[in-house]
């Protein structure tokens, strides 16, 4: 595997950054996850665009679009597989310890993993923490995932791939890494950026190719509603099968398999949309 760091391709065992790098100590940096498909990025502008505004949010400087582009098209050169994973790290760079920022300027690291299509539907629980919508940091993809980390394993242990946060006033919010969706009278709902979700590529895609509102839910519409689906960068659109107890049989319902199908091919017609 060859990697990018801090200006240049690396082989894998050489790829480092030092171990006072902000992002590793106090988890001051931001990312994005790219679905490449045979060799080409989806969404790379939309997803470079959330990188600078998560890098603004935290007082970092902006990151050089060119500059990232220019390390992603490397390193998808250098890794050639079928469906990858490109990850994309910004963070605060060489610092001291604490809280404070270095003046040594931000490091950019961008790897590509092989990843394979998920599956058409999955199961999800909901966990009793909650997402801060008044946080400093909310909507911000940040590196600051050990509660994203925590959470997963909790939906690992009950047999599920992703877990569902509210937010402080008991509304749906997110997943751990994903969007929700729900049908309801046949149609599509998804929480509000207000209610602390992050504002994800697929899931924005989504409300304006699926003409899918956004309206404020409380959590336990996930036991009435007739559909629920997650979105993100690389599951496009799944189709829930179980949440918690409850079995949602037939999954993806037919609004969920439409959806699916405009993302499709939607997303099939314009790499870059």
């Amino acid at each position: 595997m060859r990697i990018w760091v801090n200006g240049g391709l690396r082989d894998a065992d050489d790829a480092r950054v030092s171990v006072l790098d902000h992002g590793l100590t106090v988890g001051d940096g931001v990312f994005e996850t790219v679905r490449v498909a045979q060799g080409r990025p989806f969404a790379l502008t939309r997803h470079l665009d959330r990188l600078t505004r998560s890098a603004r949010g935290l007082g970092l400087s902006d990151p050089d679009p060119d500059e990232v582009r220019h390390a992603a098209e490397a390193v998808i050169a250098a890794n050639p597989m079928a469906l990858g994973r490109l990850r994309i790290t910004y963070t605060g760079g060489l610092s001291p310890l604490g809280s404070d920022r270095g003046d040594a300027g931000p490091s950019l690291v961008v790897a590509l993993g092989e990843t394979s299509r998920r599956p058409d539907s999955t199961a999800v629980i909901t966990v009793p923490w909650t997402r801060n919508e008044r946080s400093a940091v909310a909507g911000l993809k940040t590196t600051s995932y050990a509660e994203n980390v925590v959470a997963l394993a909790r939906a690992h242990e009950q047999g599920a791939s992703e877990a569902l946060f509210p937010n402080t006033v008991g509304q749906l919010c997110e997943g751990t890494g994903s969007n929700v969706f729900v049908v309801l009278d046949g149609r599509i709902h998804t929480p509000p950026l207000t209610s602390g979700c992050l504002a994800g590529i697929t899931r924005a895609l989504a409300v304006e190719w699926t003409g899918a509102q956004e309206t404020e839910l409380p959590l336990d519409i996930l036991g009435r509603a007739e559909e629920i689906f997650l979105t993100s960068t690389l599951r496009d659109i799944q189709a829930v099968h179980r949440v918690d107890g409850r079995e949602l049989p037939g999954a993806p319902g037919p609004v969920t398999a439409k959806a699916m199908r405009i993302f499709d091919e939607r997303a099939g017609d314009d790499l870059d949309p």
